[in-house]
């Protein structure tokens, strides 16, 4: 049963940890909690459920932690557990939820209730839930995207956003090497977007077993994989998806059309990945130029930054949160 703005049946996920406690808070100027990341506390994981504006159910996903309030803005189709130092709190109270006919959450009644503005309803519906009147933003590839679709309409609500081989809107115009007429890499991003209902299936067939070897056989590190435990359970998410749906959802999100960020008053800090041919690194660093506030990190890594580069991701993380004023060292 789905119950309107009210996450129900709470139960642990694999990322549990200890129980929460309450970290000492000091007050910044505006009345804004400022929280140092060192001395927050770990929380249990869990999952529930919400409805968002329009009807549609969607499971939800909260680390159970006290911190600085945060936001995922996952990666189309990719599960929390992308995110391990969020799971353990690492100075967050993070919060997120699953895409439309992903992951447990619900399609909507109306499928063509998937562009990029729903998505940001349902950011809206996770952030109102999780009680944050305002927070940082993690987006990751489509779930930048959305963050600031987000921010546009609720910019009061955003402390700064980081956002991770994504951009604000054209997605597709940034897909494969730069210097190709904007036209043909939109046609090709297209069709990757379509093959993925072809290609998706045994591709992630595949993953989950190769990492889960690996883990299997005790290895501690894969290139690029620090982290094969979190690599494994992103892998055996997408070996659930309807990849078909996957394939409209993501052809519906790459519609949506370049924001204008001239609203931007807040920190933001785009990352890209030096061997992304998704999102290209220069496309991102072109936007960053665009934004005040804004710094262009680039990475040596694919569109898997977060499996990846997890460490410095989450440095870059709590260097935002820092610039919000939202923590202190």
């Amino acid at each position: 049963m789905w119950r309107s703005g009210a996450l129900i049946r709470p139960c642990p996920s694999i990322a549990s940890v200890t129980p929460p406690s309450l970290s000492p808070r000091t007050t910044a100027p505006g009345g804004h909690h400022v929280i140092s990341p060192s001395r927050s506390a770990r929380g249990t994981a869990s999952t529930g459920e919400l409805v968002s504006r329009d009807g549609t159910g969607l499971r939800t996903w909260t680390n159970g932690a006290d911190g600085a309030p945060l936001v995922i803005s996952n990666g189309l189709g990719a599960p929390p557990a992308a995110w391990p130092r969020l799971a353990e709190g690492g100075g967050f109270s993070a919060v997120s939820w699953s895409h439309r006919g992903l992951g447990g959450s619900e399609r909507p009644d109306d499928p063509a209730r998937i562009s990029v503005v729903d998505h940001a309803a349902d950011l809206e519906a996770t952030m109102d839930e999780a009680g944050f009147e305002r927070a940082v933003l993690l987006g990751w590839s489509i779930g930048v995207d959305v963050a600031f679709e987000f921010a546009r309409a609720h910019p009061e609500r955003v402390a700064g956003i980081l956002g991770i081989g994504g951009l604000p809107g054209g997605s597709f115009r940034a897909f494969g090497p730069p210097g190709q007429p904007a036209a043909v890499r939109e046609g090709l991003g297209r069709s990757a977007a379509w093959l993925l209902r072809l290609m998706g299936p045994p591709a992630a067939a595949l993953a989950y077993p190769t990492v889960n070897l690996a883990r299997a056989l005790r290895v501690d590190h894969v290139a690029p994989l620090p982290d094969l435990a979190a690599s494994a359970r992103v892998a055996r998410e997408f070996t659930t998806h309807p990849w078909t749906w996957y394939s409209e959802l993501l052809l519906a999100a790459g519609n949506h059309p370049p924001i204008d960020t001239g609203f931007v008053s807040f920190p933001v800090t785009l990352v890209g990945g030096t061997l992304d041919i998704a999102v290209s690194a220069a496309d991102i660093r072109a936007v960053t130029t665009t934004i005040p506030q804004a710094r262009f990190v680039p990475l040596v890594g694919t569109h898997f930054l977060p499996l990846e580069q997890p460490d410095r991701l989450h440095q870059e993380l709590i260097a935002l949160a820092e610039r919000a004023g939202l923590l202190r060292t």
